[in-house]
Formats: C-alpha cells, sequence, structure tokens
C-alpha cells in the first residue's frame, strides 16, 4: 500500500478480486455503447450481466441517466458488484485527443464511493482509464485517492 493514496497494488487479475465481505469491480465504458476490447473481455468471460446491463442502459439512454460521469452498479455475486462507469468519449483518440474524461472518471468514483459505503464494499480494479482510454495513472491515482482512500473505502488496484 502507498502510504500517500492509501491504495494498494497487487499483481493478478482485477475480474477476480482478492480479499474478504462486499467487492466492487470498478472500470471505465465509453460513451457510445461499446464493449468488446480490453478489460471488459475478462468481465465478460466470468458474467454475461454487465455486458448486458451496460448495452441496455445505453439502448435507454434517451430516458435514463446514461452519460459521461455516469455509474450503473450490477451484481454478478451474493457479494460481488461490477461499477460500469462511463469514463471515456468515443473510443479512439482523434482530433479532440484521448478518449479519457477525468471529470467523468473523477464524477463516477464519487458514485462508487456512495456504493461502496452504502454496501460496506471495498473496491477493486485495474488501472482505470489508462487503457485503450489512453489516460495517465498520474492523473487517475488521485481522483482514487480523493473519493475513495480519504473517504475510508478500501481499493485494491491490480497490475496483470
Amino acid at each position: 500500500m502507498t502510504e500517500k493514496t492509501g491504495i494498494s497494488y497487487v499483481k493478478g487479475d482485477a475480474s477476480a478480486p482478492q480479499g474478504k465481505g462486499v467487492k466492487i469491480i470498478t472500470h471505465i465504458c465509453n460513451d457510445l455503447g461499446g464493449w468488446g476490447k480490453g478489460f471488459v473481455l475478462a468481465l465478460s468471460g466470468r458474467w454475461p450481466e454487465p455486458e448486458a446491463a451496460y448495452r441496455s442502459w445505453h439502448r435507454g439512454r434517451a430516458g435514463n441517466d446514461f452519460g459521461l460521469g455516469a455509474a450503473q452498479f450490477v451484481q454478478v455475486g451474493e457479494r460481488l458488484w461490477v461499477a460500469n462507469v462511463v469514463g471515456q468519449r468515443g473510443m479512439k483518440t482523434g482530433s479532440k485527443g484521448v478518449p479519457v474524461r477525468y471529470d467523468a472518471i473523477d464524477a463516477g468514483l464519487g458514485r462508487v464511493a456512495a456504493k461502496a459505503r452504502e454496501l460496506g464494499a471495498s473496491v477493486h480494479m485495474p488501472r482505470i482509464g489508462c487503457g485503450l482510454a489512453g489516460g495517465k495513472w498520474s492523473r487517475v491515482e488521485p481522483l482514487i485517492s480523493e473519493r475513495l482512500t480519504r473517504q475510508g473505502i478500501a481499493v485494491t488496484v491490480y497490475d496483470h
């Protein structure tokens, strides 16, 4: 665990979180309804529900809260949830830069914190926003620290 951030770093697979108690696996989704590359493949390999829920959420976006900064919580086990956090605009790097949106990740992590408090859960994740979204961990890590660990929520980050 790093003293500065309170985040525990382990080698392993975030889709198979370690430890006891209720857990929320948190990851970043795009705002286009696309699911098929990156960490979501590990999730879909274990459970069909997170992808089905995300696609349904996106399809019904005219009448729900789907959008940047939103979070959807999908129960996949008795004490296990997946948080689909919409934290990237689009899927490709283009004229507006990389897809990651740090403000959306920040807002989504606030929603994850509220759910973790409600459930008494720890939070588990890969280095969110830093794979296909193109973000920098030096920008994401302080958001996790501010929104989660400083609020007393245990966070484990998995490096594959």
